[in-house]
């Protein structure tokens, strides 16, 4: 299943990118997500992208940023 990422990544102060609406957890841990988790995934995109519309890219997923969601898996 692909990815819904957009290129766009910039993460807001809860740590939700603003380009696919994925958690930063959720970003980390997509590769080695299973189908059905990734699908719950995307179920999810249409209303965060509703909750979420007009906000603000405050941060760049820096590595450590990356690091750290990854260590929490």
């Amino acid at each position: 299943m692909h990815s819904p990422c957009v290129a766009k990544c910039g993460l807001n102060d809860d740590d939700f990118c603003m380009g696919c609406f994925r958690h930063i957890n959720e970003i980390v841990g997509w590769g080695k997500a299973s189908d059905e988790k990734k699908q719950q995934i995307w179920d999810l995109l249409p209303e965060r992208k509703q909750t979420l519309k007009g906000g603000n890219n405050h941060q760049v997923i820096s590595r450590d940023k990356w690091l750290a969601a990854e260590g929490k898996l």
